[in-house]
């Protein structure tokens, strides 16, 4: 039988965009019993719309996978450290609000912007009409020296498990080599679900995203991809890896090299 989640996820292609950690899912949930996605969006490495949303999908399919029974919300956890206006893109933006309200309606429990610099106030205000106003009430906006915003994070989290970066006690860090074990498991028990959900006509639990579904996600992605294309010839695929991955990053960073990161 044909895997169709391997053939969807190209191993090499998830393992460079998740070398840096710019997306990851946590070793830990919210006190709700939520999964976390962790985001850092000054650590992207990857010019290409379509690898970016790519990623994205399969990082949410892979925490709704992680769901407890009984809950079907995750949680997003946004690291505005080292961010600046480089990192801004409208377009990866909207498709991502796209993906979410599309795709993914109702999954989405809360997502806290940890530290947000000033000038990213004004960007808000131009993505917020994208949103739908429930999925817009969601966004939390938390500052390390406000101790009310602060709140929303404590009240959510136990703060010995979550990231110094978050103001939390764990002072580890990401960790790739422990991300890519999760990964492994991951991959192991979807593959498996949709091999199942193939033989069968109502797929038992985790209710993950249908693959007639996910498969449109990355395929609008790709339609839009092709308008990014600039100096590339037509024979030319818009998700070519142009940062090699550095071999010589130490196992437990923050963040590596990004395509950001190179002038």
């Amino acid at each position: 039988m044909v895997n169709l989640y391997s053939a969807m996820f190209n191993e090499d292609e998830i393992a460079f965009e998740a070398e840096t950690g710019k997306i990851y899912r946590s070793s830990y949930m919210d006190r709700l019993g939520r999964t976390v996605l962790v985001m850092r969006p000054s650590c992207q490495n990857s010019k290409s719309t379509r690898a970016q949303i790519k990623y994205l999908v399969y990082c949410m399919e892979n925490a709704i996978l992680n769901l407890p029974q009984g809950q079907e919300q995750m949680v997003w956890l946004i690291d505005f450290h080292g961010f600046n206006m480089s990192h801004i893109s409208v377009k990866v933006t909207k498709e991502t609000a796209h993906v979410l309200q599309e795709h993914y309606p109702e999954r989405l429990g809360v997502a806290i912007l940890y530290n947000p610099p000033k000038f990213f106030e004004p960007f808000w205000k131009v993505v917020k009409p994208f949103l739908e106003p429930k999925t817009a009430n969601k966004v939390k906006f938390v500052y390390s020296d406000d101790p009310n915003s602060k709140k929303i994070i404590e009240e959510l989290f136990d703060m010995n498990q979550i990231e110094s970066a978050f103001g939390g006690n764990d002072i580890r860090g990401f960790d790739i080599n422990k991300f890519a074990e999760r990964m492994r498991e991951d991959d192991k028990r979807m593959a498996s679900f949709w091999s199942r959900a193939i033989d069968t006509t109502a797929a038992s639990q985790p209710d993950a995203t249908t693959s007639s579904s996910l498969n449109a996600t990355i395929l609008e992605s790709d339609s839009d991809a092709s308008e990014e294309k600039t100096e590339k010839s037509s024979s030319q695929e818009d998700d070519v890896e142009e940062f090699p991955v550095d071999d010589n990053v130490p196992a437990s960073i923050s963040c590596s090299k990004g395509a950001n990161d190179e002038k």
